[in-house]
C-alpha cells in the first residue's frame, strides 16, 4: 500500500482531517518556506491530534544541534533533511529515522542516492535553482524508476496531484507520495475537499 504523506501543516484542523481521512505521514517545515512553522505551534498540533500518524520535520541546512533538540521538543517520530546534507552529516542521526530529500534533474542527480547509506528513505523531488522543495512541479518520472534500483524506499514528491496521482503512482510504484501545494487554498491552508477526494483516490489504487 502507497504511503501517504501530506506535508506542509500548519494547524490543527488540516492535520486532524489528514489523519481522519487516511495519511501516513504529516510533515512540519523547519526552515525558510511560506509553509514555515513555529515550533511551539508544531508542538501544540503534536500533542492535540487524535489518531495514528507519523510526525515528520522538515530541516534545510541546519545545525544537528538545532534538528535533535527540535525533534526532541517536538516529538518528531521522523527527520527529513531537504538541503545539501552530506552522508557525514546523516551518519550523526542515525539512530534516528531520516528521509534525504534528493532534488532532481537529470541522471546525474541520481549519482548520490548510494552514498547514503544511513537514511531510511529517499524523497525526490524537482530540481530548482530558486529554492530546495515546494515548487509544485513535476519531473521525469523514469528516473525515479531507475532510483529505485539503489534499494531505498522511494517517496515521491513535486507538483503531485489529483490530476497525475494515478498516473504517477502506476508509472513508479513508490513507497510512498508526498503531496502539500496542490491541496492547498493558500500556502500553508489545506483545501479540506481536495485533501480527502486525493487520499481516496490513492487509497482506491491499492
Amino acid at each position: 500500500m502507497v504511503k501517504i504523506k501530506i506535508c506542509g501543516i500548519t494547524n490543527i484542523e488540516d492535520a486532524q482531517n489528514a489523519v481522519s481521512f487516511g495519511a501516513d505521514f504529516i510533515g512540519f517545515i523547519f526552515a525558510d518556506s511560506p509553509r514555515n512553522i513555529k515550533l511551539e505551534e508544531a508542538r501544540s498540533i503534536i500533542e492535540k491530534i487524535k489518531g495514528d500518524v507519523l510526525k515528520v520535520g522538515v530541516f534545510v541546512n541546519e545545525t544537528l544541534r538545532n534538528v535533535i533538540s527540535i525533534a526532541e521538543y517536538c516529538s518528531l517520530d521522523l527527520i527529513q533533511l531537504h538541503g545539501d546534507e552530506d552522508p557525514k552529516y546523516c551518519s550523526q542521526l542515525k539512530d534516528r529515522q531520516l528521509i534525504k530529500a534528493f532534488r532532481i534533474k537529470d541522471d546525474a542527480s541520481l549519482a548520490l542516492i548510494p552514498r547514503y547509506k544511513d537514511v531510511f528513505a529517499c524523497l525526490l523531488d524537482t530540481f530548482s535553482n530558486q529554492r530546495y522543495g515546494g515548487t509544485g512541479r513535476t519531473f521525469d518520472w523514469n528516473l525515479a524508476i531507475k532510483a529505485k534500483e539503489f534499494g531505498k524506499p522511494i517517496i515521491l514528491s513535486g507538483g503531485l496531484g489529483l490530476s497525475n496521482i494515478k498516473e504517477a503512482i502506476k508509472a513508479v510504484r513508490p513507497y510512498g507520495v508526498d503531496i502539500s501545494s496542490s491541496i492547498e487554498t493558500k500556502p500553508g491552508k489545506k483545501d479540506t475537499k481536495k485533501m480527502k477526494e486525493l487520499i481516496s483516490v490513492i487509497k482506491a489504487l491499492d
